[in-house]
């Protein structure tokens, strides 16, 4: 099943939560308050972690008439993201000469290596990614599968880690590569207003196999990515028991999982997203979001 978080028109201001339509041509709205649909799709989530009986069902939008937001279109919590996580990647973003967290020979981590977003970076499927003029020029797109959290948790073991996942949604994890490096740290560069594309719109477990998912991305029609999550350095339930062990987990956290070969810096001169361009980020399952860079 999928969810979304949307307006009923680009001028109304009332953000909504309903269930997408099979063919993915219409939204039926579910009847949360206002106060509860501003979290969007973390309504659904949260309501069933609770044993609750979600909202009736009531009017439904076409999906041409209504403004798509992103699922979570301002995360409780910042986004965790896992580094260098695909053995081809790990490898491409230690030869660019932009990876300060790796010694010579240490390119595959032996730990998964996490980072966070800021929940302000997150943008919706058709947003602008803004390139911050005479900040960065170095802006690089990472197409990821994120991981939603259904139930709360802490210490959680890899055999019971599938059993917290809610469902999954689509990241692309922008970053200031310039930043990156100069910081000696990820945060800064991968936080900027607009860097976290989402959506179109979050999927329950059932509707995709985020252990088997194939992950494309494409700049102005040229795939650069293409890769199955079959090919995680550490999987789904790795990720979860390593970040539980100290850091309660609650309904409705995200975890992307990481990005695959054939980012920007691995090009050779690299291949840096530029105003006009159109970057497009695709998971089996669950759909693809698109978005302008300006």
């Amino acid at each position: 099943m999928k969810f979304s978080a949307f307006k009923a028109s680009r001028s109304s201001s009332e953000i909504l939560v309903g269930i997408v339509s099979e063919d993915e041509q219409s939204i039926q709205a579910l009847g949360f308050s206002p106060s509860q649909a501003t979290s969007g799709v973390a309504a659904v989530v949260q309501a069933q972690a609770a044993g609750q009986t979600l909202p009736p069902p009531g009017k439904v939008y076409a999906l041409s008439s209504i403004r798509l937001l992103a699922p979570f279109p301002r995360p409780a919590r910042n986004i965790l993201c896992v580094g260098k996580n695909y053995f081809d990647h790990a490898k491409e973003f230690a030869q660019s000469g932009f990876d300060s967290s790796a010694k010579p020979g240490d390119d595959i981590p032996t730990d998964p290596i996490f980072f966070t977003k800021v929940p302000e970076s997150v943008i919706a499927n058709g947003d602008a990614i803004v390139i911050p003029r005479g900040v960065s020029e170095a802006i690089d797109y990472e197409a990821e599968l994120a991981v939603i959290i259904g139930k709360q948790g802490k210490g959680i073991s890899e055999s019971e880690a599938m059993s917290y996942v809610w469902g999954y949604t689509i990241v692309n994890d922008v970053t200031a590569r310039d930043w990156q490096n100069r910081h000696k740290q990820w945060f800064m560069g991968k936080s900027f207003d607009t860097f976290c594309p989402m959506g179109p719109w979050a999927v329950t477990q059932d509707a995709c196999n985020g252990e088997n998912t194939q992950v494309r991305c494409f700049v102005n029609g040229e795939r650069r990515q293409n890769a199955s999550t079959t090919d995680l350095i550490f999987k789904i339930p790795k990720l979860i028991a390593t970040v539980s062990a100290g850091i309660t987990l609650y309904p409705g956290d995200i975890i992307a999982t990481g990005t695959p070969v054939g980012v920007g810096i691995g090009f050779k001169p690299p291949k840096y997203l530029q105003p006009g361009d159109r970057v497009r980020v695709e998971i089996d399952g669950i759909g693809a979001i698109e978005n302008p860079v300006v």
